[in-house]
């Protein structure tokens, strides 16, 4: 049986690549969410996610992650963790305690300290320059203050079939000190069971937490769709309730896989994600909704050579 691993957004390309290569030398599962995460975490380009991550309305960047294990059902999550480094290893090292799994604010904070992770400011002079542009711009411009909330969510299954799901954000920007969205909550941001499979959910975390979308995506998987089918079905009915309830959905969407090595991915926005198998090497793909049915192609060279320089742009 080979191994496979999928990731929300095109930041995911190079832990991704990374781990690819860690589990063609029979690294588990869990190594290899971790590092891909953590890869993300701490490059300080990504705007919404851990180092550089952009922050709340005060200028203080909280950090939201969590880890499951699909052998076990093991759940480890913080929410608006401040300055330490790589949440996503703190919320895994929770996975493996028998209580006190989600810690939030300064409570994840005291258990990161006393386990001797490692403390760092976060607010990166960039992610400063766009914070007090967004400030700038709210007052002279009158546009609102939210935009920029994509988690990196990664499933993976090893070549023995362990699977695990792992998600890392800084949450909204401008958001409300101590908000937290989708991504920690079990269910809504991510699940996995190895027995089946695991998916994670990325997007405006207010309406996606109104569901459990990454365990429906499983349900559905088990009940024996495919997980293209199985992503596209939970995120078509999941936004269409919403519309039908409240007359609009916010952006949502889901990547995930099944114990047999195959996945798939749901969306009702244009999207990016990364997937690689024992068979395929990493690779980005961009994704939309097209009817009903989410579509998807490879990300051309010119599309990722423009993405390469709008992370970097200058702040003007």
């Amino acid at each position: 049986m080979g191994w496979t691993i999928i990731a929300t957004w095109r930041m995911a390309l190079e832990g991704v690549t990374t781990s690819a290569e860690m589990l063609k030398k029979g690294c588990e599962s869990g190594d290899a969410v971790e590092k891909a995460i953590k890869m993300v975490e701490d490059y300080p380009f990504y705007k919404s996610v851990g180092y550089g991550g952009l922050p709340n309305e005060n200028g203080e960047v909280e950090l939201d992650a969590a880890f499951m294990d699909g052998d076990t059902l093991s759940i480890g999550a913080v929410g608006g963790i401040k300055n330490f480094k790589n949440p996503i290893s703190i919320a895994r090292a929770l996975s493996d305690m028998k209580f006190n799994n989600f810690l939030v604010g300064s409570g994840a904070e005291d258990f990161a300290y006393k386990a001797g992770f490692e403390s760092k400011d976060m607010l990166t002079g960039r992610a400063r320059e766009i914070y007090e542009k967004r400030i700038r711009d709210m007052k002279e411009r009158n546009l609102s203050p939210y935009a920029g909330h994509d988690t990196v969510g990664v499933v993976c299954m090893d070549s023995k079939r362990h699977m695990t799901a792992a998600t890392s954000t800084s949450g909204l920007f401008m958001k409300k000190r101590g908000r937290v969205g989708d991504s920690p909550i079990s269910g809504s941001g991510f699940y996995v069971d190895s027995s089946i499979g695991g998916a994670v959910a990325t997007g405006l975390g207010e309406d996606i937490m109104k569901g459990c979308i990454s365990y429906e995506v499983v349900r559905l998987m088990d009940s024996g769709l495919h997980p293209q089918k199985a992503a596209e079905k939970a995120v078509c009915e999941f936004s269409s309730k919403l519309e039908e309830k409240r007359g609009k959905a916010g952006a949502m969407s889901v990547v995930c896989a099944n114990n047999k090595g195959e996945w798939g991915v749901g969306t009702n926005v244009e999207f990016s994600f990364v997937a690689a198998a024992e068979n395929n090497e990493p690779k980005v793909y961009i994704a939309e909704l097209k009817g009903s049915e989410t579509i998807y192609k490879e990300a051309s060279e010119e599309w990722l050579k423009a993405y390469a320089e709008r992370i970097k742009s200058p702040i003007e």
